[in-house]
């Protein structure tokens, strides 16, 4: 054990000091970041407490009512909330199902790519929509799927077919969901595939080429288990989200008829506390929303620990 030096501090102590004089400028940059997700995201989880009090915005937080565990008591009692959970786990199953391979091919093909130029250029087209609002996205959307004007119904007209009021019929609506999910959000995320592949040592398959591999074998044996680690990371983020549904893109895209399939807990929420001044129920939603998430991605990393070794703790 480390004794502490003559001025009584201990040595971890003056290696932090010393470690913050010699990069006090990279510590400068990290400071708005630092300040960002005290006020942002630490700061207000002091509002947790509003989940277990029936809020008087007058009294304030410290005036109202404590109630204990009633509001979520409340919320299994809802018969509403059994179809608005099976929403949001449905919209994000199908994506996590149909839209998390999509990154992960569209980086390996790129990887096949040998036209640098042209690799640079599908690349930037791929990833450009993630860059496209949401408000945009959904209003092309829109416009796409109209039963009047749109592209696609003037499509099926000219093949014989009468026009499908996509945006009203519920059964319609995850598909559209995730279709547009895949398509704004897959060239961003293939970034992180492709990043890891680029760190595949070219000597493993100058080696495999000597050995008479083929391309095929050369992805099976080489290019996909390199890039396991990061997939198993990526799917344990993703598990986390399992109960948090774009929230944005839903708002956006939903109405009255299409409430059956597509009201979520995050639409849920807004309009049980800001619409109806709802505060403490929607607030242990949020909170519930929190700690599925939390369990999920702790029991995610646990198993891809003890299956595979890798973890992000």
């Amino acid at each position: 054990m480390k004794a502490a030096n003559a001025s009584g501090k201990k040595p971890g102590i003056l290696e932090w000091k010393t470690d913050l004089i010699k990069n006090k400028w990279l510590y400068l940059l990290f400071v708005p970041t630092l300040v960002w997700y005290l006020l942002f995201a630490y700061w207000p989880m002091f509002g947790l407490v509003i989940a277990f009090e029936k809020l008087n915005v007058v009294k304030g937080v410290f005036g109202s009512q404590w109630v204990g565990f009633k509001n979520f008591q409340e919320i299994f009692s809802d018969p509403y909330f059994a179809q608005i959970l099976k929403n949001t786990f449905l919209l994000n199953l199908y994506s996590l199902l149909f839209g998390f391979p999509v990154p992960i091919l569209l980086a390996l093909c790129f990887n096949e790519i040998r036209s640098v130029l042209f690799k640079k250029v599908a690349q930037t087209i791929s990833y450009l929509p993630y860059f496209i609002s949401s408000v945009i996205v959904c209003g092309l959307a829109i416009t796409f799927l109209s039963p009047s004007t749109g592209v696609v119904n003037a499509f099926l007209g000219m093949l014989g077919f009468e026009s499908i009021y996509f945006l009203q019929d519920p059964k319609y609506f995850r598909t559209i969901y995730v279709v547009i999910g895949i398509w704004q959000g897959a060239g961003f995320s293939a970034i992180i595939y492709f990043a890891a592949l680029s760190g595949i040592s070219p000597e493993l398959y100058e080696a495999a080429k000597i050995d008479g591999a083929n391309r095929w074998k050369q992805l099976r044996y080489i290019t996909f288990p390199s890039l396991v680690p990061t997939i198993l990371i990526m799917l344990i983020l993703s598990l986390g989200n399992m109960l948090n549904a774009d929230f944005e893109k839903i708002l956006l895209l939903y109405n009255p008829t299409t409430y059956e399939t597509a009201d979520v807990l995050n639409t849920y929420v807004y309009r049980q506390g800001l619409l109806n001044s709802n505060y403490s129920y929607a607030t242990a939603i949020g909170l519930f929303q929190g700690f599925v998430g939390f369990v999920l991605v702790f029991g995610a990393n646990w198993l891809s620990k003890k299956a595979n070794g890798t973890s992000l703790w």
